[in-house]
């Protein structure tokens, strides 16, 4: 595995902080759990149904 010096990572990672907070970047939500749902958002994440992000809210 390449490793990437720890600058690159940082720039990328502000990066995707930027365009998350300008709303060029839009995460894809594909459904929400809440916490005591865990066990089904593993089970739904290990199905592969999803197309996009799995978000476990309290």
């Amino acid at each position: 595995m390449k490793r990437v010096p720890p600058y690159v990572s940082d720039r990328r990672a502000i990066q995707v902080i930027d365009g998350l907070a300008s709303g060029a970047l839009k995460p894809l939500i594909a459904r929400t759990f809440g916490f005591e749902q865990v066990a089904e958002a593993h089970r739904y994440l290990e199905s592969n149904q999803q197309f996009g992000k799995i978000v476990m809210t309290p």
